[in-house]
């Protein structure tokens, strides 16, 4: 049974009659009486979260965002008698990235879309589930996918942060609205995907659009009436107007040229961290935008604060200090990946230090009180940089990182990180850190007529150049190139202790246990245990679908669960085409999964689906219309629909669009036909001309792809095919 958006009272007598999933019969009363949850999550017990470890009340466990439980029930001895409790079916196919919290056996979470469920999290019954009606054409305006990575909650409510901007306190009993703000202006591209943070009394919140002309910033509401209690900007703007903080004065110096007409980027799209003890809030902030500096600030500069590590006051936002990861960033190279805090032992002392992997491949460990760094060694591995220079706290930079000849080398890591937002963990116990790591390269070479367009990916940056070659052996040596892995990191030390080794990257989030265990999920579909202090497998799950989000854990009357949100997408299926099957061919089946020891359910079999079978018309176009369309193409419609025409599964592939052969192309393209579905008319980017070549470059790339499977068939996918719709 499929679970609909209907109240609680129609979910009551659902269920009642007919169970769910085969869970226990439960009717209205039973539910109420079974998950009554608790109204009062205040600041006070968010700090003393550590004292509560059956429950998982903020995004990251607790203030520290160590994603490390105490509990043990569940341990290396007995993880392979762990089975599946429960699963909750939801109602969209897109990428699921969210956290859920657990507050007194009551589950909050968010999915795609950014729709909020509330579900017993013994049975996962749903007791009520929410809907903002996000506009669908608003999805173009997420460089990667309509996703949502949680909620919080307090005194009552619980708070979600939209795809179109808007933060929305709702009813913790009701799901019912209680006040909702606009936190953007909405003729700009702005989007939020990240989780909002509680910090006394206010809610912290972000946002996404550094490719599309935006200029960062973090706001904090009042928890209580949603009234803007402050926004500290990452970016200083035009300087011919008083800017809002002083310390923008001395950041505008740092930036050259117009940068306040394209926004300059810096968005705050994850990270948001506080430590109640030194009273400081710590963000993580993005790119600059566009991602080639000599279009973004054409004569140089650090541009701060795009690539830092800021500190400030939760009261006011009052900047403290800063810590610039990436100068002059040419590589998107964001610092916005989760932070960690912790207190470790440097040179035989404690110190409190900020754990970070952004995506640039370093490991930083920063002393939290004042920004100094302590030590960065790279993590993975990395050819932009030759290693880092503790005088100046800066990268050196290898001859070709900045933007070399198509014929040098990718750059690793490109844009998709070393490590991107999927949350690492850390554990006292073995003193390691638990990273999901992806070496993915990528081809940078500026793009010489660079123009600002509203709706096209503004990266300043040859798409075409960067796109998958078609030749054989060079696509072969690219895609061997591509791995991922899950490592963990000493951070005292600065180095591998362990490491395993994944096909492919965007793999999932850790949680790590006083059980000595590791989770993590997988692009290719499995949700896994691991010992912490050595690597070994001890137990995996066929999860049917990829798995990127971040595990938790809870007790209900004394039983340990372990759940994670399931359901493959993301910007990396969405924008890399072919190398997104080198993770793991999988559908997107999106569902919240939870575990427990002797767990007895099971996940129906999945139906088969047939192979589409490519059609196309035969190529007509002259080398010119197919060269001009692959750089429309690669500029405006990559983000959506894969790298060089190949979709990696999330939306649909055209080049078995039946659209091919008609003139209904020009309607979806230029005039939003499917405008209701999320494809944005392209009218004022994409001239009638544009849109013909675009079509001519797919006509192409069908053919190609054709000639190509009956020359190798194709291997196999792990369950079934990517979906293809519009068809």
């Amino acid at each position: 049974m499929r679970e609909r958006s209907v109240g609680i009272g129609a979910v009551a007598v659902v269920l009642g009659v007919l169970g769910f999933h085969g869970h226990t019969l439960s009717t209205a009363r039973e539910m109420k009486s079974q998950t009554a949850p608790s109204a009062s999550v205040t600041d006070a017990q968010i700090v003393k979260a550590e004292s509560q470890p059956g429950n998982w009340l903020t995004y990251g466990r607790t203030y520290s965002e160590q994603r490390f439980s105490p509990l043990k029930q569940i341990n290396d001895h007995n993880a392979a008698r762990l089975g599946l409790a429960w699963y909750f079916d939801l109602d969209t196919h897109r990428g699921q990235e969210a956290t859920p919290i657990v507050v007194d056996g009551v589950m909050y979470f968010s999915t795609a879309w950014s729709k909020v469920f509330a579900l017993n999290a013994a049975t996962g019954a749903r007791l009520w589930s929410y809907d903002p009606k996000v506009p669908r054409q608003w999805g173009a305006n997420a460089c990667c996918d309509v996703v949502n990575r949680g909620v919080a909650v307090w005194q009552g409510k619980i708070y979600i942060g939209t795809l179109d901007g808007r933060l929305i306190a709702l009813d913790f009993a009701t799901g019912k609205p209680v006040w909702e703000q606009l936190t953007i202006d909405p003729q700009w591209r702005y989007t939020i995907t990240g989780a909002p943070r509680i910090v006394k009394g206010k809610v912290i919140i972000g946002n996404g659009g550094g490719e599309f002309g935006v200029r960062g910033y973090v706001s904090a509401y009042d928890a209580q009436t949603g009234k803007l209690a402050w926004r500290f900007y990452t970016v200083p703007g035009d300087p011919s107007k008083p800017f809002e903080q002083p310390i923008l004065a001395q950041a505008a110096k740092t930036w050259t040229g117009e940068w306040w007409k394209i926004g300059g980027g810096g968005t705050v799209w994850d990270a948001i961290v506080y430590d109640p003890e030194l009273d400081l809030l710590y963000i993580g902030v993005g790119n600059g935008g566009p991602w080639n500096e000599k279009y973004r600030s054409p004569k140089g500069g650090e541009n701060l604060f795009t690539c830092s590590v800021v500190a400030l006051k939760p009261d006011t936002g009052e900047y403290v200090w800063h810590y610039q990861e990436n100068a002059a960033d040419d590589w998107d190279f964001d610092s916005s990946e989760q932070i960690i805090l912790a207190d470790i032992p440097i040179a035989g002392k404690p110190r409190k230090v900020l754990l970070h992997a952004p995506k640039n491949g370093f490991f930083y460990v920063i002393d939290r009180e004042n920004g100094a760094l302590i030590s960065a060694k790279p993590f993975t591995f990395i050819n932009w940089a030759t290693g880092m220079d503790m005088k100046t706290g800066r990268p050196i930079e290898s001859a070709t990182a900045r933007y070399p000849s198509v014929s040098a080398p990718p750059i690793v890591p490109g844009p998709l990180g070393a490590h991107s937002w999927q949350p690492m963990s850390y554990s006292p116990l073995t003193g390691l850190t638990y990273i999901p790591v992806n070496e993915v390269g990528f081809n940078f070479k500026s793009q010489d007529d660079f123009e600002f367009k509203n709706l096209a990916l503004n990266f300043g940056i040859d798409m075409v150049a960067a796109g998958m070659p078609q030749d054989p052996k060079i696509k072969k040596a690219i895609l061997d190139s591509v791995k991922g892995k899950l490592v963990a990191w000493d951070p005292v030390q600065q180095k591998q202790a362990w490491a395993v080794e994944r096909p492919g990257p965007w793999n999932g989030g850790t949680l790590a246990t006083a059980g000595n265990l590791v989770f993590e999920g997988t692009a290719a579909g499995r949700f896994e245990a691991y010992r912490a202090d050595s690597g070994e497998k001890v137990w995996s799950f066929d999860a049917q679908t990829g798995v990127m989000a971040g595990p938790v854990t809870y007790t209900v009357k004394g039983e340990q669960y372990v759940a994670v949100l399931a359901g493959w997408g993301g910007v990396f299926p969405l924008v890399s085409g072919e190398v997104a099957f080198k993770s793991g061919r999988v559908r997107n089946v999106s569902r919240m999964l939870a575990f427990k020891l002797e767990g007895k359910q099971s996940l129906p079999l999945l139906p088969p689906q047939e192979e589409p079978v490519l059609n196309p018309p035969a190529s007509t176009a002259t080398a010119a219309q197919i060269h001009h369309g692959e750089a429309v193409y690669q500029r405006f419609c990559s983000g959506c629909h894969g790298d060089v025409a190949v979709s990696g599964g999330v939306l649909p592939d055209l080049r078995y669009s039946s659209t091919l052969t008609n003139e209904r192309w020009f309607k979806i393209v230029r005039d939003g036909a499917y405008q209701s579905l999320g494809m944005v008319p392209f009218g004022k980017e994409v001239s009638q001309q544009d849109a013909a070549d675009i079509r001519d470059y797919i006509i192409f790339r069908a053919n190609q792809s054709k000639s190509e499977a009956k020359a190798k068939p194709d291997p196999g996918l792990t369950h079934g095919p990517p979906a293809i719709l519009g068809r």
